[in-house]
């Protein structure tokens, strides 16, 4: 079973978890490199799975489209929010507090070496956490991330939005859960570069402030299982 080393960040800014991010990613990557040129002793990598909160924050991936940030700079300080370019996959997304944000920075080659199916296992793991408070999690055709409701166009609903790196079969970057979000900040964008489709929460879902501890909790066990791991 495979050692994965799980850190809670709480409320962190951005830049700081994306920078932390980096530094274990390429200490991944930069083993990985040596392991294969020297002929001496191997250096391990070591798999770890982060979750943390931001303060409110836009982050474009780098095939996305900077007119889906539908503010202006002045008004991205009166929200009180800061926006990056950054490295992962996909379009633009929010972060902010009550949404638990999960960075796995994975040596796949210890799971799997397919970058689809590490895609579909972060899915599953939040589709299985919200069955366990009775909403029916769903894939919708063509897009990543979790949704309700896919099967009416004028109800579908995103509930976790994914977006991820991946090099030598190293990962970084990974899924924004919303629990108790402010989902008006989504506003301010088109999420994920779709324009004809909601953004929703846990809270909004169930009408109820939700216990983030206690997700945290389900998405760490559905974690283990499906990825075979221990979380040390």
């Amino acid at each position: 079973m495979n050692k994965v080393h799980f850190q809670d960040l709480g409320l962190i800014d951005y830049k700081e978890a994306w920078d932390f991010q980096e530094k274990l990613f390429k200490f991944n990557v930069d083993a990985k490199i040596s392991n294969r040129k020297e002929e001496k002793e191997l250096i391990p990598t070591k798999s770890h799975l982060l979750f943390c909160e931001h303060p409110h924050v836009y982050t474009l991936g780098k095939s996305g489209d900077e007119s889906h940030l539908l503010l202006s700079e002045g008004l991205l300080k009166q929200k009180g929010a800061t926006y990056y370019k950054i490295n992962r996959g996909g379009d633009i997304t929010y972060h902010g507090p009550g949404q638990i944000v999960g960075y796995p920075i994975l040596d796949l080659e210890f799971f799997f070496t397919d970058i689809h199916k590490y895609l579909r296992f972060l899915e599953e793991m939040v589709i299985l956490t919200l069955a366990e408070y009775g909403i029916k999690g769903e894939r919708s055709d063509g897009f990543t991330g979790v949704w309700i409701d896919t099967d009416n166009p004028l109800k579908a609903r995103k509930i976790c939005a994914l977006g991820v790196r991946c090099s030598r079969w190293v990962t970084m970057h990974g899924f924004a859960f919303n629990i108790n979000t402010d989902l008006d900040y989504f506003n301010n964008i088109v999420p994920c570069g779709i324009s004809d489709k909601q953004v929703t929460s846990l809270e909004k879902e169930l009408n109820k402030k939700i216990d983030v501890n206690e997700v945290k909790q389900k998405l760490k066990k559905h974690f283990v299982r499906l990825f075979e791991a221990e979380l040390v």
